[in-house]
């Protein structure tokens, strides 16, 4: 066995445990909104902060500490990710107060930034014919958490008080915890560049102003001073972003890199992608805890919608291995393909056939597919368009743009389910059948287009991905003049020496 394989043992399950723990925490919330409205007397539009702030926590969060991490190291930046869903975990355990609660999420938002530094890790330390499948691995555990945190929320409510839901998160995420410190290894990053405090504030600036926009839209109304006015200080801050990133000598985010016809299109698939899964959990979960007298619905509890979509994560975790596969056979185009159209099958099922469990079952199962696929796809694509100096932040962006994909998802769904509303009892109304297979529709179609977007750039043939000995600046040169390059033949050195 080599030094690199001996060092590596141990590396991928503490990763894949610490991505699963932050998704795991990051929708274990929704399903006990409710309960949480009425437990601490906050009014709707109140609680719904709980989920914005810790989406806005992980966006501003995110390409910070992924950039930190490219600069000085990732297992430190790793250590501090996860100590904030620890964090996070105790005080929403604590809880008593709405307060408290947010303050929970917003610690817990520095969990964001595990999947960049995750897939970085990933690419410094395991082998490189491991490479491949440990990214794969490690991006499907966001989907699998995701679906796992539904089924678990539902456990733990049936049984406990709503404290013992980030309780449980907080234990998940002090596995993870002692697993990073003790089989990560810590190899200082020795690459150029400092700190860009401008453009970090002004980074926070433009995404906080428009996921608060969004997440708030539906409240406040679309066309309010207050949503409208959110909107415009996100495009002008983000106009001066660009224009500060393009000038300072060592940017938070290179501007160029992103401008990369294959970061593009993959960060494009990535809000698609978060778009449609977001949105499917909160569609699916309201429409199944529809009481039936109303005509369509479930009436499940909390613990039964969760166990009817929990297939997704089942789901996600069997794509994982599958996609690596594909993607060491001919590249990442076909799993991002694929991802995009088994999500769109499995959200279109719902459009025509909704009427019994199963459908949500199977509609749950393939997306699950999908989302596993896709996420295992992305970094792929990223890694192969990037030098590893790079890497850290390149997935934090696409990380980010999935988590602004996810909060439009939320609000545009929640927007076409309140435009439909029939009242069922006396001061009680919900959203009508109609209205669900509206949402569904959109969200399939969303999907769809996440399939298609990939033919739009090249896409490279590897068996793994580049590794820090398979970089240099005359490979970057060639990158970023040819595009991903390979689908000719002509391929960027980056990938000299790891094709089949």
């Amino acid at each position: 066995m080599s030094d690199q394989a001996r060092r590596s043992r141990g590396v991928l399950p503490a990763l894949v445990l610490s991505v699963l723990a932050f998704s795991l925490v990051q929708t274990s919330v929704v399903p006990i909104l409710p309960t949480l409205q009425k437990d601490l007397n906050v009014a709707g539009s109140g609680i719904t902060w709980l989920m914005t702030a810790n989406l806005l926590s992980a966006a501003v969060l995110t390409p910070l500490l992924a950039r930190i991490g490219d600069l000085r190291g990732r297992k430190p930046m790793l250590v501090v990710a996860i100590a904030g869903v620890l964090v996070g975990g105790v005080l929403g355990g604590i809880g008593g107060s709405f307060g408290m609660l947010l303050i929970a999420r917003i610690v817990a938002g520095t969990g964001g930034a595990i999947l960049p530094l995750a897939v970085a890790v990933v690419r410094d330390e395991l082998p490189r014919e491991k490479v491949t499948g440990g990214v794969a691995m490690v991006s499907a555990a966001l989907g699998v958490g995701s679906g796992l945190g539904l089924v678990a929320t539902g456990l733990v409510v049936e049984h406990f008080s709503y404290q013992a839901v980030f309780w449980m998160g907080a234990i998940l995420a002090a596995i993870a915890f002692a697993l990073v410190l003790v089989k990560v290894p810590h190899d200082p990053i020795k690459a150029e560049g400092k700190a860009d405090p401008l453009g970090a504030l002004l980074l926070a600036g433009w995404l906080s102003a428009l996921l608060i926009a969004v997440s708030q839209g539906n409240d406040w109304g679309w066309g309010s001073t207050r949503t409208m006015g959110l909107f415009v200080t996100a495009a002008v801050v983000l106009v001066v972003w660009v224009v500060v990133e393009r000038r300072v000598a060592s940017p938070l985010v290179d501007i160029s890199m992103l401008a990369k016809p294959a970061i593009a299109v993959t960060n494009t698939a990535g809000v698609l992608v978060g778009f449609a899964m977001y949105g499917s959990f909160l569609l699916m979960s309201d429409f199944t805890q529809t009481p039936k007298a109303v005509g369509y619905g479930f009436g499940a509890t909390v613990l039964a919608s969760g166990w009817m979509l929990f297939p997704s994560a089942v789901g996600s975790f069997a794509a994982a291995p599958v996609g690596a596969a594909l993607i060491k056979r001919s590249g990442p185009r076909l799993p991002l393909v694929l991802g995009g159209a088994f999500a769109a099958v499995g959200l279109g099922l719902l459009v025509f056939a909704h009427s019994s469990s199963w459908h949500v079952v199977v509609a749950s199962g393939v997306m699950g597919v999908g989302v596993g696929m896709a996420y295992a796809a992305m970094p792929a694509y990223i890694n192969a368009s990037v030098p590893v100096q790079q890497s850290g932040i390149a997935n934090g962006m696409n990380a980010v743009l999935r988590t602004v994909g996810g909060a439009v998802g939320t609000a545009v769904i929640g927007a076409v389910l309140t435009g439909n509303m029939k009242q069922v009892a006396p001061g009680v109304k919900l959203p009508t059948v109609d209205a669900y297979t509206h949402a569904f529709l959109i969200a399939s179609a969303l999907a769809l287009v996440a399939a298609v977007v990939p033919f739009l750039v090249k896409t490279p043939r590897m068996s793994a991905m580049a590794t820090p000995d398979t970089i240099d600046a005359e490979a970057d040169a060639e990158a970023e003049a040819d595009g991903i390059g390979g689908a000719d033949g002509v391929e960027p050195k980056a990938m000299a020496g790891v094709n089949a």
